[in-house]
This record gives C-alpha cells, structure tokens and sequence, in this order.
C-alpha cells in the first residue's frame, strides 16, 4: 500500500471547510486531479451516498466511484473509491481540526501496488506525481476558502 499524506492551515471555521470539501460538486474546484463528478454531488454526502469522478492522476485518465464510509461532522470523513473497469481503487480519509482560529485540514490517500510491475512504477514516477498533485490540491483549497 502507498500511503500519500498531505496538510495545510487553512484561514476558515472547521464546519465551513468540512461542509466545503465533503461536497463532491466542488472538487473540480480545487483538485487538479478531478476533471468532473456525477451523482450525489450537491450536497455533503452521507455513510453510503456515493458519486462518480473523472479523473487524471499521475497522467491515467478514468473514472472512479466513491462511497462515503465514515463520517464525523466536523471531523472526519472516509471515501472508498473503485475504479470502474478493475476491482481496485483507494481510500481517502479527511481530517479537520480547529486550530489558530482556522483549521487544520489533512488528507491521507491510501492505494493498493498491487504487483510487481506497479510497485516498480509507484515507486520511480507514480508516487511522486501523486504526492504533486495532493500538494497542489491542497495549495488551491486554501486559496479557494480564504478567497471567501
């Protein structure tokens, strides 16, 4: 398993950010990686609701289901995702905390290497450009939040 953990201040209350990015209809919003999403998305989803999302990670294109596993308004809030076409996909888990009259948001991705071959590319070229991609994601989040 690949483990990518990224964190960031950002300048707004715990409940406004969680409420923000736990609505899959702003991920194209801040997330260079989501190029759209289908579904249940105008909303911040519950245990069980779920949506679709185009994506472009580490230069593969496809489309992702996600479904909400856990969630602790403020807190916390898990996705598992499947990507459609293969029996694999991740889990991402969002972490909030109140801190410096902002919030501390943190963000794990968590994928399976399923073989020899990916492990081998995770660990020269897909690693890297993901770990990019979280860190910029998280750049424009704040951005996008602070901007009001």
């Amino acid at each position: 398993m690949t483990r990518i953990y990224t964190t960031t201040h950002i300048n707004q209350p715990r409940e406004q950010v969680y409420e923000f990015v736990t609505t899959p209809g702003n991920w194209p919003q801040w997330h260079p990686s989501s190029l759209g999403v289908e579904g249940d998305t105008d909303h911040s989803l519950a245990v069980g609701e779920s949506c679709t999302e185009a994506f472009h990670v580490a230069g593969r294109k496809g489309q992702v289901v996600w479904t909400v596993t856990g969630r602790e308004v403020p807190r916390r809030w898990v996705i598992r995702g499947i990507i459609v076409g293969r029996n694999d996909g991740g889990l991402i888990t969002y972490s909030l905390t109140s801190e410096n009259g902002g919030t501390r948001f943190e963000r794990e991705f968590v994928y399976p290497a399923p073989n020899l071959v990916f492990r081998l590319l995770d660990w020269l070229v897909i690693r890297r450009r993901v770990t990019a991609e979280s860190q910029e994601a998280l750049r424009r989040l704040k951005q996008v939040l602070e901007a009001g």
